[in-house]
């Protein structure tokens, strides 16, 4: 049996208690990491730490606001305190708030920026200053197909993945030097909840859409962030890893 990629690593995940973000640290979990995960959501957080102990690894759920400087500061410092290190950073904590630009108002604009680009901002500065101390790290933030090609009705998300996107590429400039890579995965249409709660005629759309006729699963971006933040993906930072079918091209 091989052994396993992630075995004495610490990863935080932020948005990690569903969908995504708790496939992304099962993985990891099943490759040997102790994971932290990062929430608003209690209840869920305390469901998949379960999950992540039943696998033999230390877990941790803090119910963090991304958005406030203060409270991602202090979840930094428990998962040290606890944890004794942090090697790995997923930012994948994000939201749609949905319309058309001319109805769209300021607090749905605001909104999405300050979880999904504020948030990663936040989070990646707070990590960032622990991996350069060890002169080791991995960074991967979940960007999106949308930010790349555009999509009526989400110019905000689009907006905030896109800046995401330069986030991550001036990120990586910065660190690079210093043992830390810093990449994003921009995923397509993938199964979640918010995709199973659509009509089948609309998924039927977004499937005619994809080259591969599918939607993603969570499991495909959970594999790529695990390539991301092994040692197989060393010399690679920078980079935008495009999960989507085919989308896009």
């Amino acid at each position: 049996m091989p052994p396993m990629q992630l075995t004495n690593r610490v990863a935080v995940i932020t948005g990690g208690a569903r969908g995504i973000g708790r496939e992304i640290a099962l993985l990891f979990a099943k490759e040997g990491a102790d994971c932290v995960l990062f929430d608003v959501n209690e209840q869920a957080l305390q469901s998949t730490v379960q999950e992540l102990e039943a696998l033999g690894r230390r877990a941790l759920g803090l119910v963090v606001d991304v958005t406030s400087a203060a409270a991602v500061e202090d979840a930094v410092s428990k998962v040290l305190d606890k944890m004794g290190r942090l090697d790995i950073l997923i930012n994948n904590a994000g939201i749609t708030q949905d319309g058309l630009l001319v109805r769209m108002d300021e607090t749905q604009w605001d909104r999405v920026l300050d979880i999904n680009l504020k948030g990663s901002f936040l989070c990646t500065r707070a990590a960032a200053k622990v991996m350069l101390k060890a002169r080791s790290g991995r960074i991967v933030s979940i960007a999106s197909i949308v930010g790349i090609i555009g999509n009526p009705g989400q110019a905000n998300y689009a907006a905030s993945k896109a800046g995401l996107v330069g986030f991550t590429k001036s990120v990586a400039r910065e660190l690079a030097s210093r043992g830390v890579t810093c990449n994003a995965i921009a995923p397509g249409f993938i199964q979640t909840d918010m995709t199973h709660r659509l009509p089948e005629d609309v998924k039927q759309r977004l499937r005619e859409q994809i080259p591969m006729g599918t939607l993603g699963e969570p499991g495909d971006v959970a594999q790529a962030a695990l390539f991301l933040v092994s040692d197989a993906s060393r010399y690679i930072t920078g980079h935008v890893l495009v999960v989507a079918g085919g989308l896009g091209m």
